[in-house]
């Protein structure tokens, strides 16, 4: 019976094979992209719950500052760790990771690497975490503190085929580092990734000779290392937080801070922001119902297709139901006949998904590979089948099932399936679905161009910059040599990028501060010509003049002087760390953030000589500057590679995201639109060839061929009009919460959203015209003849 009921549906779909080829190049489509974006979503949710230990681990984060002013900080201090893992029970082991600024170059033999993926650890690295070393012991990962743990891919880079273990890499020309080991490459679920680690011990032997001696466990004002410590089972995170209070009042003092830190699990570092709200989530559920509302406008497409071919199998069934078929076995029938069809989809979907997730890990920005396909994937992918395949069979095959004999064969079966309610109904929801996503993808352009064309307050067009090495004790003759060059319209020094300034401080006194006022600030060191290449306006004051007095002077922001209260500034006392100092000007707001957030209070002080290079080219001959710098470069950093940016790409980068999901949600709209346009294309057909008799009879009774189109169209284009009006107002909702994200935003114009009605429209009308100007154009007579 079985071989027969797969017999039967094979024959059909052959039979019916247009119809079959849209519902298959749909459910495709559709089962396509909701693979993929499910995939990707899995890998996002995933992120570091491999770790056995993932539900205990948490990551350490510093509550800086009281009241309106209060930052939460992803990082803490170096004691913390020691101390928490010996004075709390409850906190198992704790590991530190400590971002490397101190090497960037690496060689061997004759081989050299730009290394900038690198960090310090603790070697308890291995046993909080579940890294997978391939060479070397977990139990002692460093033998030295002269050790480096490479990857796989980095071994393979410098060494081939060798064993890495013993062999030295040379650290920018001075520092000999022998590999102690090799850890398989890092996860792409792993917000934990690094190219090279060395043991936290080479750092603190840096930091002690840099710092008079000084150890980094009594360091407790440095809050540049990522704490993570492993709790026991069950402990109290509230516990934990009132002794972490006590080990800092303890080993330092009271900061007048009740808790002082907070924990964040580690499985939510990836999606949540530091105070718990969200982050990278909010992404993630988008394309969560990106990826089901494309599946469902695929599997609509099928339910109307289905439904409305039930006029040519109406005499079928009902020969069937007077010989002796069950309800039963019709439905059984049907669903068979999805069920294979399904498979096609589905198997051409998986097929498409492998030859895809190349493409779609480079417009994502991950590094899903073949290896991610585990159980639960398959289980994912199984569950979205199986999802698409009940939503999709169940109804058609009950409707089918359902007719009654003795109407399909009078005929009278069209008056109640073929132009029923629920065709429009469906319709309907295809096109709310497909308007909702172009009006996201209106938006989301919307704002990536207002990111792009927003006035900063500086100028960075045509600006390259690089970190000066050797350079920066001859910074004076540089900047004379490299004015001279062609193509160079300024030259300027600097302690930060100004794209995105990462350092703060709440070190500051000024005359008339409050006690117990917390006031950040990001200070930024530059030269006297800083202000004047990226022509930052001054609203007061002066800037630096390059005398020897400029040492004690300071220029603020707007913002800082508004945050800080201080009135009429100019000429008065600022402190800065353990600077002292005048105020000499003030200069207009500037963005050197991300747009997600407020413009901060910011300070410059003088420093002529500095580690960061800017060169305003004149755009035409910029190639001539950059190879100019070059042969600098060459002279004095002799054995390192030249390396430079613009800071328009330093811009662009802070807003990769954003960039990516535009990306994903422009392809993902024209994904759906295409389902949409193809299944009412295939339903169009089928209305046409149900009223082929009709369009031949209004012909012969004068009817023009604009009105047989009209007449076809309208029943199409009122769910259209509807879809818009219904459409729209829960899309508006959604965007409008998406660009609270961002301090500085585009505005939610009426006619963007007209916009995207009107283009669903247009597209919809397209898609019908073709068919239904075909129809209304042919020979009445041959119409009228058609059995």
């Amino acid at each position: 019976m079985i071989k027969i009921y797969f017999k039967t549906a094979f024959r059909s779909l052959v039979k019916n094979r247009f119809y079959t080829a849209i519902n298959i190049v749909g459910l495709t489509a559709g089962m396509t992209v909701g693979l993929l974006i499910f995939i990707w979503v899995q890998n996002e949710l995933s992120y570091d719950s491999f770790h056995r230990n993932s539900p205990n681990i948490y990551k350490v984060l510093a509550n800086i500052g009281k009241g309106s002013s209060q930052q939460i900080w992803p990082n803490s201090n170096a004691p913390l760790a020691v101390y928490a893992k010996s004075d709390i029970p409850e906190v198992v082991n704790s590991v530190r990771i400590k971002s490397n600024h101190n090497f960037s170059l690496f060689k061997y033999a004759d081989k050299q690497f730009i290394e900038k993926n690198t960090a310090f650890v603790d070697p308890s690295f291995f046993t909080v975490f579940d890294f997978k070393l391939l060479k070397g012991s977990v139990k002692m990962p460093f033998n030295a503190t002269d050790n480096v743990i490479i990857t796989k891919s980095v071994a393979k880079r410098y060494f081939g085929d060798q064993n890495p273990v013993g062999k030295v890499l040379v650290a920018e020309n001075q520092q000999n580092l022998t590999v102690s080991g090799v850890i398989a490459d890092f996860g792409s679920n792993s917000s934990i990734k690094y190219d090279m680690i060395f043991p936290m011990d080479l750092y603190a032997r840096l930091y002690s000779q840099n710092n008079d001696g000084k150890s980094i466990n009594t360091d407790w004002r440095n809050f540049t290392y990522d704490t993570f410590l492993q709790l026991r089972p069950g402990a109290s995170l509230s516990g934990i937080l009132d002794k972490l209070g006590l080990v800092l009042i303890n080993h330092f003092k009271d900061i007048g801070i009740k808790h002082p830190y907070s924990l964040q699990a580690l499985t939510k570092v990836h999606l949540y922001k530091t105070d718990g709200s969200d982050g990278l989530i909010q992404t993630v559920r988008v394309f969560i119902i990106v990826g089901l509302l494309i599946l469902m406008i695929a599997c609509i497409n099928y339910v109307n297709l289905s439904t409305a071919q039930s006029i040519i199998k109406a005499k079928e069934i009902s020969v069937r139901k007077i010989i002796g078929a069950q309800k039963v076995q019709l439905f059984i029938q049907f669903f068979v006949e999805t069920m294979v069809l399904f498979f096609f989809a589905s198997a051409l979907a998986l097929v498409s998904c492998k030859l895809l997730l190349p493409v779609f890990n480079n417009i994502s920005g991950t590094n899903i590979t073949s290896h991610i396909l585990t159980w639960q994937v398959w289980v994912l992918i199984g569950g979205t089948i199986l999802f698409a395949l009940l939503l999709s069979s169940i109804y058609p095959s009950w409707l089918l099932a359902s007719i009654q004999p003795i109407n399909a064969l009078k005929g009278k079966v069209t008056a109640n399936i073929s132009s029923v309610f629920l065709r429009k109904v469906l319709v309907t929801m295809q096109f709310v679905f497909s308007v909702a996503i172009i009006a996201g993808t209106f938006i989301i352009n919307k704002q990536l161009s207002y990111i792009h064309k927003k006035e900063l307050g500086y100028d960075r067009e045509q600006v390259f910059t690089l970190q000066m090495r050797g350079m920066q004790p001859h910074a004076d003759a540089i900047k004379t040599e490299i004015l001279k060059q062609q193509g160079v319209s300024g030259v300027a020094y600097a302690g930060d990028d100004i794209t995105n300034l990462s350092t703060n401080t709440t070190k500051t006194d000024w005359d008339g501060k409050d006690p117990e006022q917390t006031f950040f600030v990001y200070p930024v060191e530059v030269d006297k010509d800083f202000l004047s290449v990226f022509k930052i306006k001054l609203a007061t004051g002066h800037g630096f003049t390059g005398m020897a007095s400029d040492s004690a002077h300071f220029i603020l922001n707007e913002t800082a002087v508004n945050e800080s209260g201080i009135t009429n500034p100019l000429g008065k006392r600022f402190k800065l760390g353990n600077q002292e100092g005048t105020i000499i000007g003030v200069v207009k707001d500037f963005h050197f953030a991300s747009l997600k957030q407020k413009i901060k209070p910011a300070i410059f002080s003088y420093r002529p000589q500095n580690n960061q290079l800017y060169v305003k080219t004149t755009g035409n001959e910029a190639e001539k500057a950059i190879s100019a710098v070059g042969r600098l470069w060459k002279q004095y950093n002799a054995g390192f590679p030249y390396e430079y940016s613009f800071l328009d790409d330093n811009f662009n980068s802070l807003y990769q995201t954003e960039q990516r999901t535009g990306t994903i949600f422009n392809l993902f709209s024209v994904v759906a639109i295409l389902i949409s346009c193809l299944g009412l294309f295939g339903l169009t057909t089928f209305t046409i060839h149900t009223k082929v008799k009709e369009i031949g009879i209004r012909k012969v009774l004068g009817a023009s061929n604009f009105s047989v189109v009209r007449l076809l169209a309208k029943d199409f284009i009122r769910p259209v009009l509807i879809a818009i009006m219904i459409g729209i107002p829960p899309a508006w909702y959604a965007l409008h919460n998406w660009l609270q994200s961002y301090a500085y935003r585009t505005e939610m114009q009426w006619w963007v959203f007209a916009l995207a009605g009107i283009s669903t429209i247009i597209i919809a009308l397209f898609t019908i015209s073709f068919q239904s100007f075909r129809a209304a154009a042919m020979n009445p007579v041959k119409s009228i003849k058609i059995d």
